[in-house]
């Protein structure tokens, strides 16, 4: 397994990664009819096309995990949208396909857009208790913020260094 800066190229792989992970993880918590339009990994291309090509996303840190050749896991890390916040860092993208949950990609995905020791944040389906566990085991805490986001309940956890 290897680790690596996204490329506008990686697009497409990336959103079918994108997709593959939130059908897997999230069947029960988002809405089917959003899980399964057919226009969701076109929509899930555009996105990562946008992020990796925008201009106004240039600061964000786009990474890939790859097996033999095959994208297996995707991250996103930028600067924190608060003003008010005490990290500087958040994190918006971490999925790895459920085949590959165990295997060290997350944790070197999400070392490779935030490093091990920088203060950051991130939003967290709630329940997800594999996620969040992953999460705590990297320093992150619930902070006791709470949020629904297009019906999915989320958790924000931080970690201050």
């Amino acid at each position: 397994m290897r680790v690596r800066h996204a490329r506008v190229e990686d697009a497409a792989e990336m959103a079918r990664v994108n997709v593959r992970s939130w059908r897997e993880t999230y069947r029960g918590v988002m809405a089917d009819h959003v899980l399964d339009d057919p226009g969701l990994p076109a929509a899930r291309e555009r996105f990562w096309t946008a992020m990796l090509s925008g201009e106004r996303y240039r600061a964000n840190r786009v990474a890939v995990a790859e097996r033999d050749g095959e994208v297996i896991g995707i991250a996103m890390a930028g600067p924190s949208r608060s003003s008010e916040s005490q990290w500087g860092t958040q994190l918006y993208v971490l999925y790895v396909v459920a085949a590959e949950h165990g295997t060290g990609a997350g944790a070197a995905l999400l070392d490779a857009v935030i490093g091990p020791h920088d203060s950051a944040a991130l939003w967290v389906a709630d329940p997800n208790p594999r996620a969040q566990a992953f999460y705590r085991k990297h320093g992150f805490v619930a902070d006791g913020t709470a949020n629904v986001e297009d019906g999915v309940r989320e958790i924000r956890m931080v970690r201050l260094l």
